[in-house]
């Protein structure tokens, strides 16, 4: 009794995780949209990008930024660089007075860099950026028209990945997976707030900033999650769109995924009333959508193990036979590159195991202090 129990409780967890929650939502979105009055506004803005040694593109990110279609005299521009060595700083001063930089001597990460540069910006709204990727042109116009709500404190823009050449099993996977999270957020946004934002194009008001620990990883969660604390709404639009290259390999793409994995089990370590219900309007969104992902590890050895104990009965044979198929689907594809390559049943196996493995590096990567908060991005893109 206690292991079919076990066994059908893991399974349900896991069902609802990758598959229930999300169907639930977009259900409530489609049912009972929550409307944005978006209106044709034209605050001052500040756009911010941070950047560490990023003299080979930074040129490029600046001009991307010049060609916004919003208004020059209304948009503010700021390139922070986070103690950077090489030339970035020499280069993006050739663009001032059109542009802002502030150079700071030591690097100490993005967030520490954020809570200085933030509260001086001019503009009541900030957008933030990176050096890596492009904004569409009415990036910025898009995210403020959404602001024109007083109901909202900050907006995500859609990250699109470009495919340059083949790439692996892996990262073709993890896009699947991040078309899924982008439909998750676009309707969370619907209902009310999505959980985090994507931190290489949003904005926010100002005057709603929070000075956060300067060892936080994932700034672009805990800086939202904030301002929906204190009653403003996070929304997604699809419409602002930042683009950037695909990881060009499994390994870069697992390094990704394990610094954040490692930065959610520390947000959740460090802004623990994320996790009350009383504390927390967004709770049901963010454990559903947040923290039962970095469970799943533990669902799987649960649904695998219960099933050990149940053999004596043909149903659970078959569940056993089915748990072999796919771990064995996912082992053969990371033995096997080319199977991978070739064989589009093999990626969704092979990647779900690939991200719960990340999972379980990314914890020990928190629990030994491990995950530094600087981060080269530079490892993750192709150009």
């Amino acid at each position: 009794m206690v292991a079919a129990t076990t066994f059908w409780v893991a399974v349900g967890l896991l069902g609802y995780t990758y598959v229930g929650y999300g169907g639930l939502v977009w259900l409530m979105a489609r049912v009972r949209p929550r409307k944005v009055a978006a209106a044709p506004i034209r605050p001052f803005v500040t756009a911010v990008v941070v950047g560490y040694n990023e003299a080979s593109r930074i040129a490029a990110r600046i001009e991307n930024l010049l060609e916004q279609d919003y208004p020059a005299d209304r948009l503010e521009i700021v390139i922070a660089s986070d103690g950077s060595t090489d030339a970035m700083v020499e280069i993006a001063r050739r663009y001032e007075p059109r542009i802002r930089v502030a150079s700071f001597p030591d690097r100490r990460g993005k967030p520490a860099v954020l809570n200085d540069v933030i509260p001086m910006a001019k503009g009541e709204i900030v957008v933030l950026g990176d050096s890596r990727q492009r904004f569409d042109r009415r990036v910025v116009t898009t995210l403020v028209e959404n602001l024109a709500d007083p109901t909202v404190g900050a907006v995500s823009g859609e990250l699109v990945f470009l495919k340059e050449g083949q790439t692996e099993a892996a990262v073709e996977g993890a896009a699947f997976y991040w078309d899924y999270e982008k439909l998750i957020r676009w309707s969370e946004s619907q209902v009310d707030s999505t959980v985090g934002v994507t931190g290489a194009v949003y904005a926010l008001r100002r005057d709603l900033f929070e000075v956060i620990p300067a060892a936080t990883v994932l700034d672009d969660v805990v800086i939202p999650m904030r301002i929906a604390r204190r009653g403003f709404r996070v929304l997604f639009e699809p419409r602002a769109r930042a683009f950037d290259w695909k990881a060009p390999t499994s390994s870069a793409e697992f390094s990704r995924k394990v610094r954040t994995l490692a930065g959610n089990f520390q947000m959740f370590a460090t802004e623990r009333w994320m996790l009350s219900p009383f504390a927390n309007r967004l709770w049901v969104q963010t454990v559903s959508h947040k923290w039962l992902r970095l469970v799943l590890p533990v669902f799987y050895v649960a649904a695998l193990g219960a099933n050990l104990f149940l053999l004596d009965r043909a149903f659970y044979q078959l569940t056993m036979a089915a748990q072999a198929a796919f771990f064995g689907v996912a082992l053969a594809g990371y033995l096997f590159p080319g199977i991978r390559r070739a064989t589009p049943l093999v990626i969704v196996p092979y990647a779900i195991c690939f991200l719960s493995w990340a999972t379980v590096v990314g914890f020990f990567r928190f629990v030994t202090g491990r995950q530094q908060v600087t981060w080269d991005q530079r490892s993750t893109a192709t150009r």
